[in-house]
């Protein structure tokens, strides 16, 4: 039975090839694009820790992550939100964001990052946001990344936080390391951590993905972070 279907797949193959040959009308052999985005993507995962510049918020949290792309003729929009519940302790979050490229300036790709976040169930009232500069450069062996992030003052957060960082591809694993600095999100100045981390991707066709990561933060005496939280989960991405 396997033989009779691997000859008629090859025999298929065959008059594929041969068609428009025999005074038939010739057959279109443009590949089929059959995973055409439209600029929208939907991702859901799961956290054993949600750890935010250098912060652990809650433990075993569930998230869902939607965005889309607009194509504004200038520079392109990437709008969406992005929901996290604390499965065990009922915290949640909302965060809605914008983010452009700035084009590249000395060999960095500049992107700009808008975040207004929100606490439905810790704190109904409250609300900050805060904007994020990015650059990103590849230095041949690893790729390097740095961001600045300003609070804005929204919510009476008013602070500033930095953050350098490097990655390289190691066949289908992805490991990096940085460190951080926090000016003022916990009210006073120093370094807040530094970490480590690793992923792979798992393509499960054009449009879905599975990615788990591992992550570890570390941070010595008198910096301003939680030290030996070693964390992590996993995501599972479809883009449409």
């Amino acid at each position: 039975m396997k033989k009779a279907i691997l000859v008629a797949i090859i025999g298929a193959m065959t008059l594929g090839v041969h068609a428009g040959d025999w005074g038939e009308a010739p057959v279109d052999k443009t590949p089929i694009e059959e995973c055409v985005d439209i600029g929208g993507s939907i991702s859901v995962g799961y956290d054993t820790d949600f750890v935010f510049y250098g912060a652990r918020f809650t433990t075993d949290s569930i998230w869902t992550d939607v965005n889309y792309t607009i194509e504004t003729g200038v520079a392109d929009l990437n709008v969406g939100f992005w929901y996290l519940d604390g499965i065990d302790d009922g915290y949640d979050e909302l965060d809605l964001y914008v983010s452009t490229g700035l084009g590249t300036y000395f060999g960095f790709d500049a992107s700009l990052t808008y975040v207004h976040y929100f606490f439905p169930s810790a704190d109904p009232n409250g609300t900050n946001g805060d904007l994020t500069l990015g650059l990103g450069t590849s230095l041949g062996f690893v790729d390097f990344s740095m961001s600045v992030t300003s609070g804005l003052d929204i919510g009476n957060l008013d602070f500033w936080y930095y953050e350098a960082g490097i990655e390289k591809a190691i066949g289908p694993v992805v490991v990096g390391a940085g460190l951080a600095y926090d000016d003022g999100y916990k009210s006073y100045s120093d370094f807040s951590h530094y970490y480590v981390t690793a992923s792979t991707t798992f393509d499960l066709n054009c449009r879905a993905s599975v990615t788990p990561y591992i992550t570890y933060q570390g941070a010595p005496a008198g910096w301003n972070a939680e030290s030996d939280i070693l964390y992590g989960g996993v995501s599972l991405s479809v883009s449409f």
